[in-house]
């Protein structure tokens, strides 16, 4: 592990990839990097890649791998010399994962570990549309392992709770076909490359978070 280390944290839906990306940066003093947040913060400041981006955003279009990698170049670029860096869902392509590779090399960077946490997908499907929000105030319950003290009515402020359309259990396994198909080959090309690591993720958290950094420090 270089000591400004690039990190990706790799996982489908419902896999705990927040969780464990809040510890990560944490624990390893990483900059946590999401492209969604990236680009709205990039329209937000009215760069010049921002504004390109708003273009397709605001036509409904999907934002050019050219115009997320340019943000990140310019992101990675600005960080201190042993400053690392987490990158949270990205690359979803092996198209990104090499445009990636090319500018972090112009960098003088690479990627140090590709963190993959797995789940099958039963309980994918179960830990998703088990999922519940209240029409009032937002609060989120989860009939599994946080259900309402009234079924179908928000502890806190007594308002209906509701089941988004896309947490469905046929919804659910949609999205996980979806990411199966477009990230497995970028697990592959990692494996490749030697810098994979497997994470079990159908375990609890403290349990994910010890594998998480056993491989952080391997």
């Amino acid at each position: 592990m270089s000591d400004a280390p690039t990190v990706l944290i790799m996982g489908p839906p419902g896999a705990g990839k927040g969780t464990q990306a809040a510890h990560l940066v944490s624990a390893y003093g990483l900059r946590h990097v999401a492209t969604g947040d990236l680009l709205r913060s990039a329209v937000a400041e009215g760069s010049e890649l921002g504004v390109l981006a708003q273009g397709f955003m605001e036509a409904g279009q999907l934002v050019p791998d050219e115009v997320t990698i340019g943000l990140l170049r310019e992101l990675v670029g600005k960080l201190d010399a042993g400053e690392g860096v987490l990158l949270d869902g990205f690359p979803r392509t092996v198209a990104q994962a090499e445009a990636l590779e090319q500018m972090l090399d112009e960098l003088g960077r690479g990627v140090d570990v590709a963190l993959d946490i797995r789940v099958p997908d039963a309980v994918l499907v179960e830990r998703l549309s088990s999922r519940w929000i209240c029409r009032s105030c937002g609060a989120p319950f989860n009939t599994a392992s946080r259900p309402p003290r009234v079924d179908g009515v928000c502890d806190s402020c007594g308002g209906e709770l509701y089941q988004r359309a896309d947490d469905t259990a046929e919804a659910v396994s949609k999205r996980l076909q979806v990411y199966v198909e477009q990230t497995a080959p970028v697990s592959d090309w990692y494996q490749q490359r030697g810098v994979l690591a497997t994470i079990d993720g159908n375990q609890d958290a403290q349990s994910v978070q010890a594998s998480l950094d056993e491989a952080m420090t391997a």
